[in-house]
């Protein structure tokens, strides 16, 4: 029997209350054809109702893509997943409290799916400690809705642990290139592995089916058994896609570099221009050093990756992605979280065993919100919450962390001129709080651990000393009370050997990050 279905036959197999996982990180490697074609049943028949969608990555384009096709009211029961605000149909529903929903760390869940393939208790970790998911806090629970506890302390050999459940699959959505007749799949065309096989592993064995969306059918005996990612005895159904409906990015149809196919020239990027972002990139960059491996969050932290190829030092780094990329230069804006000129490629689980182990010497994450302890929220402001995304896993065991970001939100005005930075407007929204909304990432726990936790703005820098904020470097010719401390809720220890940022990062040309790496 032929294992090629339509996208309709596909969306048929998702019965009522079942629990559906995807493969995805914001589009990339998301089955979209699957996707939409059970956005379009549920239009027509009302069926599926009440399943839950579990994911570990945010997924989706902040419009009608990816999880936004199942924001509609009767659709989704719940969702556990770890990030959603590229999805601000599912959030609204969140918001709303008519889903239930879990927000756990996007790591943990990666490798959930491999315990599952296993039939394993569970994952046992650290990470999350002190955190909104920790259960003391919050324990991951979204929507008020929400009352199944998946998280719990424990106690093994006088250290803390968190103990995170699993849960049953009954589907799995996966992805890839090429797909035989058997269902063996490649994914040669994929900028990320992501977790297709363990994923579909934890689908099969416990029961369930799994369904691969690809662009290309073969026949059976003719892919190479080296590049077949996901064997044929794990795959159920087979559709292919349209192409616009198997996009490699959000943005990007295809483009050899970030699938590993061809190398391009990292230099013929523009540079940032001379601003606010550049400033920080700048200062955040002075922390690398040669040969350290690194992570770079999206946003903001994706300027240091601009300030390194604009000053010629990429080669002296290994910059990676939590999506499973070493080396190359993680690509920024609709393309994150893709890689251009990635030197290895694993699944999304190993990855965060080498994060979760410490094998990242610094990360580079942005900084939403913060306070005196030294706490980090980037998963909640107000009724809005999006979750962590890898940004727990990471920031909880990198050796170094740097949060990058400006002092206020919401309108604010700079100048960069004369070897330092103006503030023409201020932005409405203050970022240094005196309680964070949500904990993602706990100052006590950094402090607890003896690690370095740097937080540097455009006209500030900040540390964690004594297991208080402590501003360390100010940028020239600004004044501490009026421009700094007038705009914090709280007041930080004062460095007795306050400095000034350096001047030169302020200027439009800068030509010394390799000379600062090597001193």
């Amino acid at each position: 029997m032929s294992k090629v279905i339509s996208a309709q036959q596909s969306a048929e197999l998702i019965k009522d209350g079942a629990t559906v996982a995807w493969t995805t990180a914001g589009l990339c490697n998301f089955a979209e054809e699957v996707a939409s074609a059970i956005e379009a049943r549920f239009l027509e028949t009302g069926h599926p109702r009440g399943i839950t969608l579990t994911h570990s990555c945010g997924c989706g384009d902040h419009k009608t893509r990816g999880m936004n096709h199942f924001g509609h009211e009767g659709l989704p029961k719940k969702i556990i997943a770890g990030h959603i605000g590229e999805a601000p149909r599912l959030g609204k529903l969140v918001a709303e409290n008519k889903v239930e929903c879990h927000l756990l760390p996007q790591g943990v869940i990666t490798h959930q799916w491999r315990q599952m393939a296993g039939k394993k208790i569970g994952v046992i970790t650290k990470v999350g400690l002190g955190t909104y998911v920790d259960p003391r806090l919050e324990g991951g629970k979204i929507s008020e809705i929400t009352k199944d506890d998946l998280v719990k302390v424990m106690e093994i050999e006088g250290e803390e642990y968190l103990y995170y459940k699993t849960w049953p699959i009954d589907v799995a959505v996966i992805r890839g290139t090429i797909a035989d007749e058997k269902g063996n799949m490649t994914m040669e065309k994929e900028a990320l592995f992501l977790e297709a096989l363990p994923l579909a592993t934890a689908a099969k064995n416990n029961g369930g089916i799994v369904i691969a969306q690809v662009e290309y059918l073969a026949k059976s005996g003719t892919l190479h058994p080296k590049k077949v990612k996901v064997p044929g005895v794990l795959v159920d159904y087979i559709v292919v896609a349209k192409p616009e409906n198997h996009m490699q990015t959000k943005i990007t149809g295809y483009n050899p570099a970030l699938s590993g196919e061809s190398k391009m020239p990292l230099g013929s990027r523009e540079p940032l221009p001379l601003d606010e972002r550049k400033v920080i990139a700048r200062r955040a960059a002075m922390e690398l050093r040669p040969e350290i491996t690194l992570n770079l969050g999206l946003g903001m932290p994706d300027g240091v990756g601009a300030v390194t190829a604009e000053e010629g030092v990429t080669e002296m780094l290994t910059m990676t992605t939590e999506l499973g990329n070493f080396g190359g230069m993680p690509a920024g804006g609709l393309d994150f979280p893709a890689t251009y000129n990635s030197e290895c490629t694993v699944d999304h689980p190993y990855m965060f065993d080498f994060y979760d182990g410490g094998g990242l010497d610094l990360c580079v994450l942005g900084l939403a919100q913060t306070d005196k302890r030294g706490n980090l929220n980037v998963s909640k402001f107000g009724s809005n919450v999006v979750g962590p995304g890898g940004f727990v896993n990471i920031s909880s065991a990198a050796k170094k962390v740097v949060f990058v970001g400006t002092m206020t939100a919401g309108g604010a005005e700079y100048e960069v001129k004369d070897g330092t930075i103006k503030i023409l407007k201020e932005g409405k929204v203050k970022k240094f709080v005196n309680q964070v909304n949500q904990i993602t990432f706990s100052g006590p726990q950094a402090y607890k651990d003896g690690r370095s936790v740097l937080y540097v703005t455009e006209r500030a820098v900040f540390t964690l000393e004594g297991g208080e904020m402590t501003l360390i470097e100010i940028a020239p010719g600004l004044d501490v009370e009026k421009d700094i401390l007038s705009i914090m809720e709280f007041r930080p220890k004062i460095s007795k050997d306050l400095k000034e940022m350096p001047k030169e990062i302020f200027e439009p040309q800068w030509n010394q990050l390799k000379k600062i790496m090597n001193n």
